[in-house]
């Protein structure tokens, strides 16, 4: 491809800048070869001629599209240069806010300067198991993918972290290891993985310490080799440490700080435990205050020492050794502030009883006077002699600062150790995974020793990095087949030569050391003499001789001299060393003992192992026995030698690289600096990377990726089926250079830029296709806008005309509106005129006629009213002579009547005194009594009617008199007032007179007054209107108050709607969320139980030793039922030893039911306890009533008898039952395995044992009562019995038995001097009784007799009223029961005539007996009711099945079907819906419908549930014959067994959805046939019929629900284990509709291909596996609400792992892929449609994916947009808002990435959305289940046992 075909106008190009270091420039004219200048306009506005240069005439970098800008690899991009990684990187993380980007091989991580949340425990289960070039470039993936190459390629591998201080290597590497130690978990349990993270802060505290560029610095590196077993489980770790920053102990820079442990110390100063430290602020010592901050903005000291404690105690530090180290470090500080005295010049001292000297003494255990005397001398040691020469006071400060340095050296390494031997293993090692934390290259103002040693570690570290990259692009090559040329690339084997070779620098060095006079300066000479102007890697300083200069791979350094030597030689005087070694302290000497004896324990490793691992931690010490030039091993020596130590273990594994970037030197989040960027980028070895990739074909693509990429490049007539040859035959036409691609087997690999030049091909091919559609649709446009203009005028000129028309034909219709009017007005005038004369008139004439009326009627009210006064007084005087009249005639019939009373009472009083005669009067007295007392109501009755019309009458009359007075007053004040009238008008003529001329004055002032009233009414015309308008204005404010109040109202109402929804919401949510919480216990207590299983079956495994000779079981039996079953089978005698054969979890199940029956079992022993004490008290008062009687012993009949001891046996039956049951239950919980359940002292384990205890003495009671009651019934059977009979054969037994259980001859003599004189008491009682029953039996004769007679007479009755109609056999039967009562009642007057109260009596009890037939009565019309509907009921359907089979039957089917076997009913026999089986066959039956039941078998041919249906009609049966002991067996073994084949195929769809089904059919049957009302409602009345009636199995149906939910909870995660494998790449990675998205280039970490290859997952495969699971529950008969919440379930998997991977991808967020996803969301709903479970809730849970597709797919620019986008996505958080938004990438140049100006207006406006800061979702989520309860209408006894099932030894019942 030629130059100028790239550099034309327009394009883009990169040129260096000072500020920026590389600016975007865009050409103004195309480039043509041979110019010198290229004309460039800036981004800034600017044009530029940028001169080439005229020796290289190198043309500026390109630019790469925009489409290639962010990509996840750098090797992606098609143009591989250094500005363009740069600007890469800064878009990722400026804008996207991603630190990760891959490089090749090498992870560039940039240090963000803030927490981000992408480091959970969702985010390592979502790259655990991913390709590493599926997900996001991340931490994880480059530790998951040392981890899978580890176990699949069986060799150890490195991740090495490199960087420079402050670009977060240290927490690169802790999040690899935290990484480890969550996916591998550890292979005992002693939590390793902890161990491991736990050595992190001790680490951190005495290695990692505050600098200017770092808050957290680590000042040494380190190697953490992590030890995996055979099943890749962590079983161990090992570290390394390198070049500690000792000089840091006693100097800080300004700003910085020592160690963290000093401070950490010093803020837990104040604790108990550290007063003897004697420490105090850090401010007080010279060690920590040098730099002048003393404290971390956010880190708290005091935690932070908590934490590291806490740590060291998890190591397994103990407390004495962890107050050692404290003691130590204070030491240390305490040493810093000793201070000096200068004597002269050449000595100096110590103060006396200098107090930090003695702390530091008491506190080291060592000798004040020796220590101050060695800090202030020091011994010489000649050939010949010893000297002790004193030093000066710079000398002693250094000797000081050089101690203190070598200790805490020393302490670092003895923690080191100490860490390695926590975290060291037995278990044998098989593999390992080291994590490298190694500085970077540095390079300060002022470099001295430290730097040196690290920038020639990082030289080594470069080497093996580009010989490994270089290894790997030739395998690619060789891999694919492509012609190999030799790549060059940068070799510093020079560099590391001059360093390390013989005569190199470090040698020199060392030999200067030797030198008795070496200095800096002779050293600096030698080495200008050996390498200047020889090697060109060395140079000199212009301006000094104690520097020399390196070329670094990196860049040029400048090296100070000064203080070479001393760092080198690292000198301590050996006086004070010895001093320290005579410590009484213990631990102090340990930490200057030999190298061998400080080993860690980790040295001991397996052969597959490199010699690295057998090394110390830190080889700075000697052996016992070495020479004295060994023992001076210099600091550079022992460094080189574990830099060999460690390069050779890295080329043993397989690296991996993590290079980190420090964004800026001020620690600002998310700040870019691009100058400091490319430092370290051109440092860390990224660009090398770069071009060794750019050398060759960077860019390589598969043939079917570029076939899908570049197909609109293609012709039709081009494209044949082999994708290979048609690939070559495009590029042979688009690229003519054939030097330019290469054809690989696979792939094919193109140079750099090609790719670019085929993004702008196919960029124009779609640009002038976008142009011809869009001209196209533009003249659509216009044509279909042409259309509607042209309608609308042919509309307007339509509606114009019609206006005309309408107008003229209205000034028609107001023309004649108008005369019409005319004619009317007239006419109303006229009108109006004859009105006013008639209504005069009319007026006129009713004045005269009114004088008239009122003139006769005066007249007629005169006469009138004179009749009414005669007539009152001719009444009254009548009336006087009536009431004189009836005076008289009342008086003589008194006298008269009192005459003849007077003669009767004679005659009445004569009669009484005849006693005959008060007999016969008796009879027939309460009937005369009835009707007197009836006459006198009647009477009464009357008298109150007559009182009332009496009582009306003189009201009347009141009335009336006093309308007659007040006429007679008002007549005499007419007349009166009429006297008074006449002398009045003469009076009035003159006051007319007066009037007359009042009236002229009035009508003149009254014309004054109208003018007056004229001005006032305009004056009030005008306030009224301003009054009306301020009333208007009221009226409108008035009305917008209204409007307001009702707003207020309307809004008022709809928070108050809205807080009720929302509370109702939360209340949903609540218990969501406690069912949640409960079956999430459910879930832990299954795994646990589960596991407790598992070890049990192992520890059997271990423990049973198989033994000699076979022992035969019987074939019908499964050999593994004794773990899940166990028996309740209880012998008859306890001491009968239960067999010790079977194993131990037999009884295990025991605890689940026992108590429910011991509940039951109390309650029914009570019963029987008060029914035998109401007994016993009945027979003692009949004791007690025969005592003064002595007769004869009657006869008693022996069935009673026979039943008192049936019932004596069965409570002593049941005693035993239930105290066995209780000795299980304890043995169950002695043999429980959960301590912190069943552990003595637990809260549930008391309040078992209390209720145990309870139980026990309950039962001891009913035993004793049981006892007494039997010896008082053999007592009462021995007296019944009459003397002279034999004695039978039972009484022999009976006494026999009593006789055996008395041992001792004294209570034989006792008991039968006992029962003589209870026969005596017993005879006399029996005597008595003996006429009292005779007089009974008499008694009870008469009544049979009698009722005989009555039964005969009714019958009769009954016969007579059967043949007469319904209505007169109504009136006989009252009839005659009226005749029965009355004659009753005759009989009992008569009985009880001399008793009144047995009389009373008897009628209380009479009317006692009609109320209680009156309910029986209602009661019974109710049956009659009730049992007539189910007739009725029962006929239709009898008659439904008639016409049924008729219809059924035809002729057709007669001749054409096969005959099959068919099982007919018989209707001779009524079945009851029960199955029957033996106790010794339940094994059986479990076994042949559980055990071994297949699923597909029962689902396909039988009815659905049918295993349930047959369980419960067992139970059913069991219930019936009142067998508690069968029902709980029976549950118990159901339960057990459904557990057990869960746990055989639990990962089984079809088998756990078969059980699911089942069990909650079980569960139905138990509610619907429980007897409880709320569940009765839908039951038909025969399955009424079928409730259970006599156990309660409510607490079963609770066990059967948590059965349930176990059931769901493993069919959830089956369900999940098989669609995850299909989600990602049928939800995102296949192309559904195929052509939207082209796929992009991917660099060297591929990504899965989006083509649907034979072995890659589709929206279609998931939908069949929907479609597999929705058919395998709807056979099984599952309820369809449980199917509706599977689905939501399974939707809620899809759309949960969809949105994780969109979130954690960058390349899946573009508006292709939205359109891709909705259309896939779309299916997903069809499919919905299709099974009728829309409303089940699961589109709902697809509501975050959908919006986040709508997200990929609206316009993101205006605050419209981002209004748009925060109301949209609701069911999105705010970071998955963002997140999306910040990935969000382009696929074509037609799409614009989101700017960062919109990503801050989002999170501006949801900043207070109160959402979840986390970033995924969880897809381990379960929803609660419910189960609603669904009745079946199946009738149990219509159910066939099939054969099939193996079941022939169950009848039905």
């Amino acid at each position: 491809m030629a130059a100028s075909q790239l550099y034309t106008k327009f394009a883009r190009v990169w040129i260096p800048d000072p500020e920026e270091v590389w600016k975007s420039a865009e050409l103004l004219k195309d480039y043509k070869p041979g110019d010198k200048v290229l004309l460039l306009h800036l981004e800034e506005g600017k044009d530029l001629e940028y001169r080439l240069d005229p020796k290289t005439k190198e043309l500026p970098h390109l630019r790469n599209p925009d489409i290639l800008v962010g990509e996840n690899d750098l090797t992606a991009l098609s143009y591989l240069h250094e500005p363009a990684v740069l600007h890469n990187l800064r878009v990722r993380f400026i804008d996207s806010k991603l630190i990760y980007t891959y490089c090749g091989i090498v992870l560039v991580a940039i240090n963000p300067y803030e927490q981000l949340p992408i480091y959970g425990e969702d985010i390592i289960n979502a790259y655990s198991g991913q390709n590493m070039g599926d997900m996001d470039p991340h931490i994880f993936a480059v530790a998951e993918e040392a981890y899978k190459q580890m176990a699949r390629d069986e060799r150890n591998q490195s991740i090495i972290v490199s960087g420079e201080s402050g670009a977060g290597k240290t927490v690169s590497a802790k999040y690899a290891m935290r990484y480890f130690a969550t996916v591998s978990g550890s292979a005992s349990e002693a939590n390793v993985e902890e161990k491991v993270l736990a050595s992190n802060p001790i680490m951190e505290s005495i290695g990692n310490a505050k600098t200017t560029r770092n808050d957290n610095s680590s000042r040494f590196g380190k190697y953490i080799e992590i030890g995996f077993d055979k099943r890749y489980r962590i079983i161990g770790a090992n570290m390394r440490t390198y070049l500690l920053e000792k000089s840091r102990v006693v100097f800080q820079a300004e700003e910085e700080r020592n160690y963290h442990i000093f401070y950490q110390l010093c803020a837990s100063a104040k604790l108990p435990e550290f007063k003897i430290l004697r420490l105090g602020n850090a401010n007080h010592f010279h060690y920590t205050k040098q730099g002048g901050s003393p404290v971390i903005e956010g880190i708290d000291d005091a935690k932070e020492m908590a934490h590291t404690r806490q740590a060291c105690t998890l190591l397994g530090i103990s407390e004495n050794y962890q107050m050692g180290i404290f003691r130590i470090l204070a030491g240390i500080l305490h040493l810093g502030n000793v201070g000096f005295t200068s004597r002269d010049s050449d000595s100096c001292a110590i103060p006396p009883k200098h107090e930090p000297l003695s702390i530091f003494c008491d506190l080291m255990g060592v000798n004040y006077e020796e220590m101050c005397h060695w800090l202030c001398h020091r011994k010489l040691a000649t050939a010949t002699e010893t000297y002790i020469k004193p030093i000066s006071k710079l000398q002693a400060t250094n000797a000081r600062d050089a101690l203190a340095k070598h200790i805490y050296a020393k302490l670092f390494n003895w923690i080191v150790d100490h860490v390695n031997q926590a975290l060291h293993s037995a278990v044998k090692q098989h593999s390992f995974i080291g994590v490298l934390d190694i500085y970077g290259f540095e390079t300060f103002e002022i470099n001295s020793f430290e730097q040196f040693c690290i920038n020639y570690a990082n030289e080594k570290l470069q080497q093996q990095f580009n010989l490994h990259v270089f290894k790997l692009e030739q395998e690619e090559y060789m891999k694919e087949q492509i012609p190999w040329t030799l790549i060059d690339f940068y070799d510093n084997q020079p560099c590391i030569n001059l360093i390390e070779s013989k005569l190199g620098i470090l040698d020199l060095l060392d030999e200067e050391c030797k030198m008795p006079k070496g200095t800096d300066d002779t050293w600096a000479q030698k080495l200008y003499n050996t390498h200047l102007n020889k090697c060109a890697l060395f140079e000199k300083p212009r301006l000094s001789n104690k520097a020399f200069i390196i070329q670094h791979f990196a860049d040029k350094v400048e090296y100070q001299c000064e203080g070479f030597l001393e760092k080198n030689k690292d000198t301590v005087f050996e006086e004070q060393i010895k001093v320290l070694k005579s410590s009484k302290f213990k631990m102090l000497p340990e930490l200057f003992q030999d190298d061998e004896k400080a080993i860690s324990p980790t040295s001991a490793t397996s052969s597959g192992r490199t010699p690295l691992t057998r090394i110390p931690a830190k080889p700075t010490k000697g052996r016992p026995g070495q020479t004295a030039k060994e023992h001076k091993k210099t600091v550079g020596h022992q460094f080189r030698n574990s830099l060999h130590l460690l390069m050779e273990t890295l080329n043993a594994t397989t690296p991996h690289y993590v290079r980190c970037i420090k964004p800026n030197d001020f620690k600002f989040p998310f700040t870019f600096d691009e100058k400091r960027a490319v430092q370290q980028l051109r440092a860390c070895g990224v660009l090398e990377t770069i071009r060794i990739s750019a050398a060759g074909f960077p860019s390589r693509w598969t043939y079917q990726e570029f076939f899908s990429r570049y197909r609109v490049l293609m012709k039709q007539k081009d494209v044949l089926s082999d994708r290979k040859q048609t690939c070559k035959n495009v590029l042979e036409n688009l690229i003519p250079d054939k030097d330019k691609y290469q054809f690989g087997k696979t792939k094919i690999f193109f140079r750099a830029g090609q790719v670019a030049y085929l993004e702008k091909l196919r960029a124009d091919k779609l640009r002038a296709a976008c142009i011809r559609i869009q001209k196209t649709i533009r003249g659509w446009l216009q044509r279909k806008k042409y259309l509607r203009m042209r309608k609308a005028a042919i509309t307007v000129q339509r509606y114009v005309r019609g206006y005309q028309a309408r107008c003229y034909a209205k000034f028609l219709r107001r023309t004649k509106a108008a005369t019409i009017i005319q004619k009317y007005w007239r006419m109303y005038v006229v009108h109006r005129k004859y009105k006013s004369k008639r209504a005069a008139t009319i007026v006129l004439q009713s004045y005269l006629r009114g004088y008239l009326a009122r003139n006769r009627y005066r007249k007629i009210l005169r006469d009138h009213k004179a009749v009414i006064i005669q007539k009152w007084v001719r009444g009254w005087l009548a009336r006087i002579h009536y009431k004189r009249s009836l005076h008289a005639v009342i008086y003589l019939q008194c006298c008269l009547r009192r005459m003849l009373a007077k003669r009767e009472l004679k005659k009445l009083k004569i009669e009484a005194r005849s006693v005959e005669r008060y007999k016969k009067l008796h009879i027939g007295m309460e009937n005369k009594i009835m009707q007197l007392q009836r006459k006198v109501d009647e009477q009464n009755k009357d008298y109150k009617c007559l009182m009332e019309k009496l009582t009306n009458l003189e009201g009347v009359y009141n009335s009336e008199t006093e309308k007659l007075r007040s006429d007679l007053v008002r007549l005499q004040l007419s007349e009166e007032e009429a006297k008074i009238a006449t002398g009045r008008v003469l009076s009035l003529q003159e006051e007319v007179a007066k009037l007359r001329k009042d009236l002229e004055q009035t009508r003149s002032e009254k014309k004054s007054i109208e003018e007056r009233a004229d001005r006032y009414k305009q004056e009030t015309e005008q306030v009224v209107s301003t009054l009306k308008e301020e009333n208007t204005l009221l009226k409108q404010e008035k009305e917008a108050l209204n409007l307001l109040i009702v707003e207020q109202a309307k809004e008022m109402t709809e928070t108050m709607e809205k807080k009720l929804v929302e509370e109702t919401k939360q209340l949903e949510l609540d218990l969501n969320d406690e069912r949640l919480r409960y079956q999430n216990l459910l879930n832990e207590f299954s795994r646990l139980e589960e596991r407790y299983d598992d070890l049990k079956e192992e520890m059997t495994v271990m423990l049973n030793v198989p033994k000699p000779g076979h022992k035969r079981t019987d074939s019908t039996h499964s050999s593994n039922e004794s773990e899940y079953t166990f028996s309740t089978e209880i012998g008859e005698t306890e001491d009968i030893p239960l067999r010790t054969e079977e194993p131990s979890e037999k009884k295990v199940p025991l605890d689940m039911s026992l108590f429910l029956k011991l509940q039951k079992r109390v309650t029914e022993l009570e019963q029987e306890k008060q029914v035998m004490q109401d007994e016993l008290d009945r027979k003692e008062e009949q004791v007690l009533r025969s005592k003064a009687k002595e007769e004869e012993r009657p006869q008693i009949r022996g069935a009673e008898l026979e039943y008192e001891s049936l019932k004596r046996q069965e409570l002593e039956s049941e005693n035993k039952k239930l105290k066995n049951e209780l000795n299980e239950l304890r043995k169950a919980l002695s043999e429980k395995s959960a301590p912190e359940v069943t552990a003595p002292g637990a809260p549930a384990y008391r309040v078992l044992m209390e209720q145990l205890t309870s139980v026990s003495e309950e039962l001891d009671v009913r035993k004793e009562e049981v006892l007494i009651l039997r010896s008082q019934l053999v007592s009462q059977k021995e007296a019944i019995q009459p003397k002279d009979d034999k004695n039978t054969m039972t009484d022999a037994t009976v006494l026999l038995e009593d006789v055996q259980k008395m041992k001792d001859k004294g209570e034989i003599a006792q008991a039968y001097i006992g029962l003589k004189e209870t026969n005596r008491l017993l005879e006399s009682q029996l005597q008595s009784q003996k006429r009292s029953y005779e007089n009974e039996a008499e008694a009870l004769r008469g009544e049979i007799q009698s009722l005989k007679e009555e039964n005969n007479r009714q019958q009769q009755l009954l016969a007579q009223n059967l043949q007469l109609p319904p209505e007169a056999r109504i009136e006989a039967s009252l009839q005659h029961e009226i005749t029965r009562l009355t004659n009753e009642n005759l009989y009992f007057e008569e009985l009880y005539a001399d008793d009144p109260k047995k009389y009373q009596s008897y009628r209380i009890s009479l009317y006692k007996r009609m109320i209680d037939l009156m309910e029986q009565l209602e009661k019974q019309d109710k049956t009659v009711r009730k049992l007539k509907k189910q007739l009725k009921v029962f006929a239709k359907k009898i008659g439904e099945l008639e016409v049924g089979q008729m219809e059924n039957i035809s002729p057709g089917q007669i001749i054409d079907e096969p005959i099959r076997p068919v099982n007919i009913p018989r209707k001779e026999k009524d079945f009851q819906g029960m199955l029957e089986y033996k106790k010794e066959d339940e094994q059986k039956l479990v076994k042949n419908l559980i055990l071994e039941l297949k699923p597909r078998g029962v689902a396909v041919n039988l009815i659905p549930g049918l295993p349930a249906y047959i369980l419960f009609m067992c139970v059913r049966h069991a219930d019936y014959l009142n067998d508690d002991q069968k029902v709980r067996s029976l549950l118990t073994s159901t339960i057990n067994s459904i557990k057990k084949v869960l746990k055989k195929r639990g990962d089984d769809f079809e088998t756990v959805s078969f059980w699911l089904s089942n069990t909650c059919r079980f569960l139905h049957c138990l509610k619907q046939y429980s007897g409880e009302e709320g569940f009765m409602k839908h039951n038909t009345s025969r399955q009424n019929e079928h409730c259970l009636t006599n156990f309660d199995l409510a607490e079963y149906r609770q066990v059967l629900s948590d059965l349930a939910i176990q059931i769901y909870q493993q069919l959830v995660r089956v369900l999940e284990n098989i669609l995850q494998p299909m989600i990602v790449s049928g939800m995102l990675e296949h192309e559904t509709i195929q052509g939207v998205s082209g796929v992009k280039p991917t660099g060297l970490r591929k990504r899965t291909s989006s083509i649907a290859d034979e072995g890659t997952y589709t929206l279609d495969s998931i939908l069949r596996q929907l479609s597999s699971f929705h058919s395998v529950m709807c056979q099984h008969g599952m309820d369809p609400e449980l199917i509706k919440q599977v689905a939501k379930q399974m939707f809620y998997i899809v759309g949960a792992i969809t949105l994780n991977n969109l979130l954690l991808r960058k390349d899946m967020c573009s508006w292709s892929k939205g359109m891709q996803i909705r259309y896939n969301v779309s299916q997903l709903e069809e499919w919905l449609r299709d099974k009728n479970l829309m409303n089940s809730g699961a589109k709902e849970t697809l509501e975050p994916l959908i919006q986040a597709a709508q997200l990929l797919q609206v316009k993101k620019k205006t605050d419209d947009d981002a209004e748009a986008i925060c109301s949209m996505c609701n069911a999105l958080t705010t970071a998955q808002i963002v997140k999306v938004l910040n990935l969000y990438t382009p696929v074509n140049e037609f799409e614009e990435r989101v700017s960062v100006s919109f990503i801050r207006t989002i999170q501006m406006r949801l900043r207070d959305r109160k959402d979840s800061p986390q970033l995924l979702m969880d897809a381990k989520h379960i929803f609660p289940v419910t189960f609603p309860f669904n009745p079946s209408s199946l009738a149990l006894e219509t159910i066939q046992i099939p054969a099939s099932l193996g079941l022939g030894f169950i009848s039905r019942v």
